[in-house]
């Protein structure tokens, strides 16, 4: 798996997989009318655990989370990744944050693409491993 940060390309879509998933809350808030495609999406290599109110995605072999691939409109890009940033608490280097923003590879259909992706930040994921809930499936939306 690939561990950069920086994009191969200006415009890469969002693995999304809690709450930006369309029919939950910070879908409408965020990503409403700022996107182009939402196509159902597969991310290998992670385990989804249970949050306050949202989910993490931590790197482990052998899981699989469930999520949409998100390709945002051009003129709403910068924006649009600014936001989520700030809404996923992450900040690069900085060592409080609760996510990372990855590239990584996902499964859309029958092929793949590079995403960005929000996986938990290895002190959060350190604290889940150790005992964290692991969604059941890894589907946030199948939890209900």
């Amino acid at each position: 798996m690939s561990t950069s940060t920086t994009p191969p390309h200006p415009h890469l879509p969002f693995f999304v997989y809690g709450t930006l998933r369309p029919g939950e809350v910070n879908h409408d808030l965020f990503l409403r009318g700022r996107t182009l495609r939402e196509e159902p999406a597969r991310l290998t290599g992670a385990v989804l655990y249970d949050g306050p109110g949202y989910p993490y995605a931590v790197e482990e072999p052998g899981g699989t989370v469930t999520g949409d691939l998100v390709t945002a409109r051009p003129e709403a890009y910068g924006r649009l990744l600014a936001e989520l940033d700030r809404l996923e608490e992450y900040t690069p280097g900085d060592p409080r944050s609760l996510y990372e923003r990855v590239v990584r590879e996902v499964t859309v259909g029958e092929g793949t693409a590079r995403a960005w992706v929000y996986v938990a930040a290895p002190a959060v994921a350190a604290r889940l491993r150790a005992g964290g809930t692991p969604v059941e499936g890894g589907d946030w939306l199948a939890r209900r």
